[in-house]
């Protein structure tokens, strides 16, 4: 309840345009929504990046309403029309990031990097508190997703952003195990703020930067 109050209190950080934000020869980002939301949620998270010097990109696919057969596909697709001819930064926040992931492991050649921000990418599918409410609304279990999913860390770049104050994924799910990401780095925020909070979106914005530096 917490979490959807911290949500609803922020509305209005989602008016806006939701084209290309940045500068046009910024390095090429992208970010995936979560489950049940859409690029108006993560207006915020796209206008740090963009006052970060990157030329970000929404998903531009609607509401986030759950896995689908053809979702890595149309993920590739969005990355094709955006940067043809240059590798991009995924940012995906919770299920987006989960999304992110499965992408840069079907097509590594066209990922720069993947950053996950609350991302229940590890362990049991079932540690979260919406699992039921994804079922219900996605049309399939939360262990048997119409696209493959592998704990195991994509062959890009890839750093995972966690909270313990997380009210809706479990902080080892969003953290995973050490082989499973390059990087783990703790934020104090909860989960909604991944999406919609300045403050978290500037020191997202600033990990990504120092995570890229060093990235192997």
């Amino acid at each position: 309840m917490s979490e959807a109050a911290w949500l609803a209190s922020r509305v209005w950080r989602g008016v806006g345009h939701l084209g290309p934000r940045g500068p046009e020869g910024g390095s090429p980002a992208l970010v995936i929504p979560g489950f049940i939301a859409n690029d108006r949620t993560t207006m915020e998270l796209r206008r740090a990046l963009a006052e970060g010097g990157w030329r970000v990109h929404p998903w531009d696919q609607g509401w986030n309403m759950g896995a689908r057969s053809d979702t890595v596909e149309r993920l590739k697709q969005r990355i094709d029309a955006i940067a043809p001819d240059a590798p991009v930064l995924l940012v995906g926040w919770s299920l987006g990031g989960v999304f992110a992931r499965e992408m840069a492991r079907a097509h590594p050649e066209r990922v720069k990097a993947v950053v996950t921000l609350g991302s229940p990418f590890s362990g049991d599918p079932h540690s979260n508190n919406v699992w039921r409410l994804y079922e219900w609304i996605a049309g399939h279990p939360v262990d048997a997703p119409p696209i493959e999913h592998h704990p195991d860390k994509p062959p890009v770049p890839t750093l995972a952003i966690w909270s313990r104050q997380d009210g809706i994924v479990s902080p080892r799910a969003a953290r995973g195990l050490a082989h499973e990401s390059d990087k783990a780095v703790e934020f104090e925020c909860g989960h909604m703020a991944f999406g919609v909070s300045r403050r978290t979106a500037k020191a997202v914005v600033r990990e990504i930067d120092s995570f890229l530096k060093s990235a192997p």
